[in-house]
Formats: structure tokens, C-alpha cells, sequence
């Protein structure tokens, strides 16, 4: 547990705080999900055990780190390795594999020297100490190029795929040979320098992300909206513009976002406690610190939901507050009754970001155990925004009046409620370390009402179960496997379906302790009972996200 802190002198407190969440012991080592492979650039064929439903018919493409040192210089950070592209072409119950490593600029320019030419996330260039972190938001100040490993997702703007990161370039990508076909740049469209790697897409294509900008007034946030026809073939961004500006509310301080929600009618920005010091970030290169100095968690800030009107751009006056806490993904959102509901996957501490380097995924014994039990978990949270918030609204009292549901909200002052949250899990889930990589039924139920989502369960650093969670009565179906690691699930539909889990769930299941036996792994969506998997004859490091794009 947490040990207080007044006990502490102040010689010990600045040996770090070390924080334990849980008491984990034995942990298996998963060095091997972290170790650089080799691309296989021509499709190889899978080995098929149990049954590929023959109606499945389209490419399950992959992305994530695949290279972790150029030469004999190693990355810090797990989200510094090389992006290695991943295709599965699944087509009458076969399936081929191939994979390339992004011929970003980065990558060009690293494997010619042979060295690390240009920092990433966590990872300085020896010239260069300034350049790393947080350092992709930053191109105000003078730092050097943002990278241009896009190493984190797929993403389809105006139906285009792209892999993204969260800097300003984005390389839109064949689907078929995995090819980087060019670099696109926000920031020659819009004044934003960067896009998150999660946009919402709505059913005719028109996409929204958010991406800051950094001006002499301070920092903001920005809603972009891309449009979804494409008039001029060979467009990219073309058309794209900024919906609204946010101020950050400390003017040099903006925070870490790594993705927003979406309802049917608006844009909800949520803005955590992890701030990023621009000025500390800046000088970084004359006192020789590194950009992660500069981010801090704040736990005793509030956490404050910002809602944008998609159609006018406006923003609402009312300021919805929630205590501290970290989100990387959102699961869904949805209006209902005059409310917006928002379910989140969130933790109560934001320090995990700086705990996932390479030499800690790396570790075994009681050194893997430590960097797991200091991490806190992250669990499916659901909260409930009034809407309708005018000057006859009382104050103080819970203003939620929907059925079933423990979320609170509280008008606190003119302009500000403070909501706390309802689980959306009961006990069980604790047993599987909580939940990540949220999936839904997203093109018929992102921004409606929905029942099911899915998601990996985390009883090590890396997933390790695959759950399906019903909202109804919040019970859960497992896929587990000791020794097996299954990445982000995520769900096909069925041709004829008439039931929102009509269909099945993809993942890449990483084998750390046995060679060349990835797989990856087919389940009914609706029993999770599995139908199929699909072994390849190489290694493969665990990855980020993924998306399936149907071929007809």
C-alpha cells in the first residue's frame, strides 16, 4: 500500500516516492515482446488450426514498435522502437502474413548512420539532449524535426489509410504492399503541430481529431475536423480546418491528450492533470535535462471535461470537473435524456507514461515484479454530463436522474458541476489487473448506446487475457492462455448481423517463450468462445493498435 507521507524526511522523499498499487510476485519475463525482429516483406503463409470463418475477407493490419537499436545505441522508450507495419490478408478461411518496417525519415536516416540520428518519445540523440519526451509538441521552439516514426495506429482520413504518431507527419500508407506512398503534414493545412492517433470518424466520413498549438498568448488545444468526400482525387487533408481553439488553463503548461470522445452532437476534450512545462522543455538543451523532467502528474488538480458543439463550434460555458485522473482511451459516448454519457478506461495516477522503458520491459525476477506492482491499474469508468445546465439549476445536489445509474453530478458554482464517476465492472475484473485497448462495435455503435466492449486484461505490463464486458448486469467472458499474450482485440462484424456482437474479435497473440509461434487468434464475438487461429513462422513484438479493412 502507500506509505504516508509524513513519516518521510525530506533527504528520502527526494529518492523518489515509490508507490506500490499491488503486490504481484513471480511475473514471467517478457523481454522477447520488446526485442527488434526482422520485416518480412513478402507474404508468408499462416498455419490454420480450428477454422477461419470463410465470410471474413479483408486485410488486419498492425501497428507498433519493431526495432529497438540502430547499431549499437539502444531506444529508451517502448514508444520509440522503429514502427514495424503488420498485414494479415484473411480471405476464404487462409491466411497470409507479411510485415515492413515504415520507411519514415527517421528510420532512413538512423539505419544510414547507423546510429540514432533522431529522437523519439524517450530517447535522446547524443548531440542533442533537448530532443525527446514530450518533444513532438514543440515545434515552436526552435527544437528539431518532430519524428516521423509512426509507430502507434491506423487511421483513415477521406478513406485513406494512414499510420500515425502524434507528431505532425503522418504517412499515408498501401494497405496492400504496406508502402508509405508519401508524407502529409498538419501543420501545411492547419496551425496545429501534431493530431492525436485516435480520430472519430462519423458514417460519411467526416473525421475529428485534436492537435495544440503553441502561440504568444499560450498554449491550446484544438478541435480539428477533416471532411470526409474527397473532390480532387490524390487529396489528403485538403478542406481540413480547426473547429475551435481551447486556452490551456495554466498558459505554459498544456496537458498530455492521447485521444478524445465523441457523441452524436459533440466533441468532449478531457483535460488531465499530466502538464507539459514548456519553458523547462524549452531550456532543456542549457541545463542539460530531458524533456520527461518536464512533465509532471498534478494529482491534486482537477480533471476537467471540455464540450464542443460539433455543428457550431462552440464551446460550453459549463466546466465539468472530476478529481484527478489519467485516461489514454476512451471506450464510447453517447447522449441520452438530456445527458452525455462518457465511458473511459482511466486510472487514478498519471505516471505510468515514464514507466514503460524498454530496460523495464526488460526486466525479470523482482525487478519486473517492482515495475509492475508501481504502475496503477486502469479500470472502465463511466460518467454522466447534465446538458441542459441553465440558471435554474439547483445547486449541490445530484443532478443525475437516470435509471441504474451511481454517477453523481453536483452544480458546485454558476458554471462548474463536479461529477464523480460509476465503475463499469464489478469485482471480478480486479482479478485480471483491469482493463485496455477498448474496442466496440464502432461503425454501428460509436456515439450510440451500446452493450458490449472488449479489451485486454493486464495482469502483467502487457495484456495478457482478452475480455468481453456486457453493460448488462457488467459481467464478463475471458480468453486466457497462461504464457500468451494477446494484443488489442478488435471486432468484425458479420455480414448478415442482426445483434450488436454479431461477429468476431481479432488479435495478435504473442508467445514470449517460444519461438516463432505468433499467432493470430479468431473468436466469436458473442460466446468468445475461439474459432480459430492463424500461426506464423516468425517473431513478432507486441504492438499497439490495429484496424480491419474489408475487402469486397
Amino acid at each position: 500500500g502507500d506509505y504516508p507521507s509524513n513519516t518521510q524526511d525530506k533527504k528520502s522523499k527526494a529518492k523518489r516516492n515509490i508507490r506500490h498499487f499491488t503486490d504481484v510476485h513471480g511475473l514471467p519475463s517478457i523481454e522477447k515482446m520488446v526485442s527488434s525482429v526482422e520485416e518480412t516483406p513478402e507474404p508468408i503463409s499462416c498455419f490454420i488450426t480450428g477454422t477461419i470463418p470463410d465470410w471474413i475477407k479483408g486485410n488486419f493490419l498492425r501497428n507498433g514498435p519493431g526495432k529497438f537499436e540502430i547499431g549499437n545505441q539502444r531506444f529508451n522508450h517502448w514508444f520509440d522502437g522503429m514502427a514495424l507495419l503488420h498485414q494479415f490478408k484473411i480471405s476464404n478461411g487462409q491466411v497470409t502474413y507479411k510485415s515492413r518496417f515504415l520507411s519514415s525519415d527517421s528510420y532512413q536516416s538512423n539505419q544510414e548512420r547507423n546510429r540514432i540520428v533522431v529522437s523519439e518519445f524517450g530517447t535522446v540523440t547524443m548531440p542533442d539532449p533537448c530532443k525527446n519526451f514530450f518533444q513532438r509538441f514543440l515545434s515552436r521552439f526552435e527544437l528539431p524535426k518532430p519524428s516521423d516514426n509512426a509507430n502507434v495506429s491506423f487511421v483513415t482520413y477521406k478513406g485513406d489509410y494512414y499510420v500515425s504518431t502524434e507528431t505532425n507527419i503522418m504517412h499515408k500508407l498501401d494497405p496492400e504492399t504496406l508502402q508509405s506512398t508519401g508524407k502529409v503534414d498538419w501543420s501545411k493545412f492547419i496551425a496545429v503541430n501534431g493530431a492525436t492517433a485516435h480520430p472519430h470518424t462519423e458514417p460519411d466520413g467526416t473525421t475529428y481529431n485534436m492537435g495544440n498549438s503553441y502561440t504568444p498568448k499560450g498554449a491550446y488545444y484544438n478541435i480539428i475536423r477533416v471532411p470526409g468526400g474527397k473532390p480532387v482525387e490524390g487529396e489528403t487533408l485538403e478542406g481540413a480546418s480547426v473547429l475551435c481553439s481551447i486556452r490551456s488553463s495554466e498558459k505554459t503548461k498544456p496537458c498530455y491528450y492521447h485521444s478524445f470522445a465523441m457523441s452524436e452532437n459533440y466533441v468532449v476534450f478531457i483535460e488531465q492533470p499530466i502538464k507539459m512545462d514548456l519553458l523547462k522543455i524549452a531550456t532543456g538543451k542549457l541545463t542539460g535535462k530531458s524533456i520527461s523532467d518536464g512533465v509532471s502528474w498534478e494529482p491534486k488538480s482537477n480533471t476537467v471535461f471540455h464540450l464542443i458543439h460539433k455543428d457550431t463550434g462552440k464551446v460550453s460555458p459549463v466546466k465539468y470537473l472530476a478529481k484527478a485522473l489519467s485516461t489514454f482511451h476512451q471506450i464510447n459516448a453517447f447522449e441520452e435524456g438530456g445527458f452525455l454519457i462518457v465511458d473511459m478506461c482511466a486510472s487514478d495516477d498519471g505516471r505510468a507514461i515514464t514507466n514503460y522503458q524498454v530496460q523495464n520491459l526488460r526486466k525479470s525476477g523482482e525487478a519486473l515484479d517492482e515495475v509492475y506492482n508501481t504502475l496503477c491499474r486502469v479500470f472502465p469508468r463511466r460518467f454522466v454530463l447534465p446538458l441542459n445546465i441553465d440558471s435554474q439549476t439547483p445547486f449541490n445536489q445530484n443532478l443525475i436522474h437516470l435509471p441504474n445509474v451511481t454517477a453523481t453530478c453536483l452544480r458546485i458554482s454558476t458554471n462548474k458541476v463536479f461529477c464523480t464517476h460509476e465503475d463499469l465492472h464489478g469485482e471480478e475484473l480486479h482479478h485480471y489487473g483491469g482493463l485496455e485497448f477498448p474496442q466496440i462495435n464502432y461503425d454501428k455503435y460509436n456515439t450510440r448506446p451500446y452493450r458490449y466492449f472488449y479489451g485486454c486484461g493486464f495482469r502483467h505490463l502487457v495484456g495478457d487475457t482478452l475480455i468481453k464486458m456486457d453493460l448488462n448486469g457488467k459481467s464478463m467472458k475471458v480468453w486466457e492462455h497462461a504464457g500468451l499474450y494477446p494484443s488489442e482485440p478488435v471486432f468484425v462484424p458479420s455480414p448478415d448481423a442482426t445483434e450488436e456482437d454479431d461477429g468476431v474479435i481479432l488479435s495478435v497473440v504473442i508467445t514470449p517463450n517460444k519461438d516463432k509461434s505468433t499467432f493470430l487468434l479468431v473468436l466469436d464475438a458473442k460466446s468468445f468462445e475461439e474459432l480459430g487461429r492463424a500461426s506464423v513462422s516468425v517473431n513478432i513484438p507486441y504492438g499497439f493498435h490495429g484496424a480491419f479493412t474489408a475487402m469486397t
